[in-house]
């Protein structure tokens, strides 16, 4: 199976802020209660606007099965 480059959010860094949200362009991140998740996996461009986007740095782009 190819790999893509995927934002993981680390959940104990992210402090809920939504600047991820609001900088990703293809809105694939959604807030799950009080913590940013990706819901849209094969949506995703991996652009590393939401990793940018951190104040945290709480977002790191890895490669996982597309």
């Amino acid at each position: 199976m190819p790999k893509k480059s995927l934002p993981k959010i680390d959940n104990d860094t992210c402090i809920g802020c939504s600047a991820c949200i609001s900088a990703c362009p293809v809105s694939v991140l959604e807030m799950d209660g009080d913590k940013a998740v990706l819901k849209d996996a094969a949506g995703c461009t991996s652009c590393g606007a939401c990793v940018d986007s951190c104040p945290v740095s709480a977002i790191a782009m890895e490669d996982r099965d597309a």
